[in-house]
């Protein structure tokens, strides 16, 4: 019980800096990049404590702009979640 709630708490987390780097405009494309990123660790550190092998490596090697790297930290953080995801279906079986 104790690791769902860790784990609960980790993806309210997740969900609540997502939420805000989407929402927010007025910040700058640092902070932007780094709630993205944050988002995407949070999210892993979730899946470790769930027992998961964990890839958290973002490629940026093609990215120039704020925008194309913060999208590469979302779909990143798709990814993660689609494993979050199936990893919960295992488990509820």
């Amino acid at each position: 019980m104790k690791n769902f709630t860790k784990t609960t708490l980790a993806l309210l987390t997740a969900s609540v800096m997502a939420t805000s780097a989407f929402a927010a405009s007025d910040k700058t494309p640092t902070d932007r990049i780094q709630s993205a990123k944050g988002s995407v660790e949070a999210l892993a550190v979730t899946l470790e404590n769930m027992g998961a092998n964990v890839d958290t490596n973002v490629d940026l090697n093609s990215a120039h702009s704020a925008n194309q790297k913060v999208s590469a930290y979302q779909t990143k953080h798709a990814e993660l979640q689609a494993q979050f995801d199936e990893l919960r279906a295992q488990s509820a079986e």
